[in-house]
């Protein structure tokens, strides 16, 4: 049957698409915005699009959301009518058509104020046992639509699964000072220890909850690159996380020194994916260690479909602070 893919025209909307035809599978992408992989525009925030959108739908790939960098641009209730009144829309009609999968894109942010532990204490080792604590109108509202999708899946025959993802955008970070003390691709390299994903494994995950979901009871998944700490590495990691990294990955420190790149000196909190990785039979591909491998090679560290979409940007406009207006 056909998959629906939301948020067609952005970053992962387009690279699942691209995956599924590349598959030789009927997929539909809609966005509100025009693009190559876009086969009909509007917003899902309109119930009689989704309704024309749902026919032969089997599986439902739900990327699309106004996103942490809108916060400032958009208002609490643009959030609330996109990410939770949108997803309800897309929920209802999936239903009503006959779907069988519903795969919801969701984010760490959920977490929230669970992810900064007080000074002194180990980083946050963050499984899906963690309660959720959203700290802004973009994680509660997609909280929210997490808890709308484990109700159509306790109370309706779609199934539903929630992909927590990590951080796979390839613009520049959204903090100043992380962008003035680290170059950006040292910035990200770092980040796959603990709290980045390629999109290229994103993707797989995506189509791997989508074929467990029919027979699955709902859950929710942590995606993120595999770290290769452990929970009692996470005093250590907050007090000297060079010195823990080298004892994982001892090669990473020439490399770093050869292109003038400097380690995180404390690392906070570190997602851990073994869930997905158990359920699913998810094996993500990129890691601190394969990243480590392709820089002593004079590789990019990005795989080839992370390159192929590249930087779709959240916004039309530029702002003096920096790529996003959050700070």
């Amino acid at each position: 049957m056909r998959v629906l893919v939301t948020g067609s025209s952005g970053h992962l909307g387009e690279a699942l698409v691209r995956t599924l035809l590349a598959q030789r599978r009927e997929a539909v992408g809609i966005d509100i915005l025009a693009g190559a992989f876009t086969h009909r525009v509007g917003t899902f925030t309109d119930r009689a699009f989704v309704r024309g959108c749902m026919k032969g739908v089997g599986t439902v790939l739900h990327t699309a959301a106004l996103h942490k960098p809108h916060v400032a641009t958009h208002s609490r209730q643009d959030f609330i009518d996109v990410n939770i009144t949108g997803t309800l829309n897309l929920l209802e009609e999936a239903a009503a058509a006959g779907a069988t999968a519903f795969v919801y894109t969701s984010t760490t942010s959920v977490f929230g104020d669970a992810l900064v532990p007080p000074p002194g204490e180990p980083a946050a080792w963050v499984t899906e046992d963690v309660p959720e604590a959203p700290k802004n109108i973009y994680g509660v509202t997609k909280a929210a639509a997490e808890d709308l999708c484990q109700l159509f899946a306790r109370n309706h025959s779609l199934r539903a699964v929630v992909l927590r993802t990590s951080r796979f955008f390839p613009e520049e970070d959204d903090d100043r000072a992380v962008r003035a003390a680290y170059a950006d691709a040292n910035a990200k390299a770092n980040e796959f220890l603990h709290r980045r994903v390629d999109i290229e494994d994103v993707v797989s995950a995506h189509l791997l909850a989508a074929r467990h979901a029919p027979s699955a009871p709902f859950a929710k998944y942590i995606i993120s690159a595999t770290t290769p700490f452990s929970r009692d590495d996470t005093a250590e990691l907050r007090r000297d996380a060079p010195q823990v990294v080298r004892r994982y990955v001892p090669e990473y420190g020439a490399e770093y020194v050869r292109r003038g790149w400097t380690m995180t000196p404390s690392i906070d909190r570190v997602y851990v994916n073994d869930k997905a990785r158990a359920d699913l039979g998810w094996q993500p591909r990129h890691d601190f260690r394969t990243l480590v491998a392709r820089l002593r090679a004079d590789e990019d560290i990005r795989s080839p479909l992370a390159r192929e979409i590249g930087s779709k940007g959240y916004h039309d406009r530029v702002f003096g602070t920096g790529p996003y207006p959050v700070e």
